[in-house]
């Protein structure tokens, strides 16, 4: 199973989510891939998530995921608790020192949705935080050092002894990222 997970105010009609459906589509029809639209809810977005994998799990299928910011944050997690590997896009390494900034109002575009960031949100994120990293090899790195929403170098630091793939310029969406879905593909072992 390939398990996609978006970011923050994000869904599975992202660019990235669109783009990585067309390819496993296109290259690997009959992989398991699943990409749920989050909610907006830490704890429930983990709960969904960790449902998904142990269904993966009971039905005997290995583990990928792909992870784009916070969903980075939560496929990092994810791998370190179940096994499998995981490629991370520009993910966020410590989220929950941004929540101050993003509480009160939201809206997420992709999906029409209006909801709250609440206080107790932080602490529900920082729950997931996997501080070190225990099993380097189950990672790939993807940063691009213009990302104007995260400091790559708090990733470079986190990641530091996993496989990164660091380009200079692009952005926080990771420009060329379609380009990099073989590689991707041939580093979760997708065949």
């Amino acid at each position: 199973m390939l398990l996609y997970i978006h970011g923050f105010n994000s869904s599975p009609q992202s660019d990235k989510a669109i783009e990585t459906a067309h390819y496993i589509q296109r290259c690997f029809p009959d992989l398991s891939f699943v990409q749920p639209q989050l909610p907006s809810s830490p704890k429930a977005a983990m709960a969904l998530l960790c449902g998904i994998v142990e269904q993966a799990i009971n039905e005997g299928e290995s583990l990928c995921f792909i992870g784009s910011s916070l969903g980075g944050y939560f496929a990092s997690y994810l791998a370190e608790k179940y096994g499998g590997k995981a490629v991370l896009i520009n993910p966020a390494v410590t989220p929950f020192e941004l929540f101050d900034e993003f509480l009160g109002p939201q809206y997420n575009p992709y999906t029409d949705e209006h909801y709250q960031v609440l206080p107790e949100h932080k602490n529900d994120v920082a729950e997931f935080n996997t501080e070190v990293i225990k099993h380097p090899d189950r990672f790939l790195v993807f940063l691009q050092t213009g990302d104007e929403v995260l400091d790559y170098r708090q990733a470079l630091t986190k990641y530091h002894c996993c496989e990164l793939h660091l380009e200079p310029g692009g952005d926080h969406s990771f420009i060329g990222y379609k380009n990099q879905l073989d590689k991707i593909c041939d580093f979760l072992k997708i065949s």
